[in-house]
């Protein structure tokens, strides 16, 4: 399915299951290092958004990679909470997949914790100015009941800047 495609700069388009094979390979060549798996999705300002959903493996402290896949709306948004409500919906399922791929390669627990140093946090594209900030309790209790962490603007860079550069 194309929707499962995604985009690597310098490593071109692979599944999701190469994704993660990537991601455990650069952990894996880290030592014991901390790490940060972040998921971001961003949409377009316009009723048939399209959406981009990033995946960034970040090394602290030396940089990092990130993979991209773009998802059709397939439907109009009337509304911003509605774009923003799939936005954060795309994040988790995503996260959700990852989760149960990275199980099995870097024993990865059912809340996303393990002993590898990974922290997996959702990027949330709100924040406390502007048209969002009375939406955050509700998409942070969306991922947070998820059992994963949540980020807003100004520290989810996943999705107001990796994810954002390709909608």
């Amino acid at each position: 399915m194309t929707k499962d495609i995604f985009h690597s700069p310098t490593k071109g388009k692979m599944s999701l299951t190469r994704v993660v094979r990537e991601i455990s390979e650069y952990i894996g060549s880290g030592d014991s290092d901390k790490y940060e798996l972040i998921v971001g999705t961003d949409s377009e300002g316009r009723p048939e958004a399209d959406f981009v959903t990033a995946i960034i493996i970040y090394h602290i402290g030396h940089g990092g990679r990130y993979f991209w896949k773009r998802t059709n709306g397939g439907k109009i948004y009337h509304t911003l909470r509605g774009r923003i409500y799939q936005e954060v919906s795309l994040s988790l399922e995503t996260a959700q997949n990852m989760l149960a791929k990275l199980k099995s390669s870097l024993k990865v627990n059912a809340d996303g914790q393990d002993n590898s140093g990974l922290n997996f946090q959702i990027h949330i594209d709100v924040g406390r100015n502007g048209p969002t900030r009375e939406m955050i309790k509700e998409v942070v209790g969306m991922v947070r009941g998820n059992g994963f962490k949540a980020k807003i603007k100004p520290e989810s860079f996943g999705a107001s800047n990796i994810a954002d550069r390709y909608v």
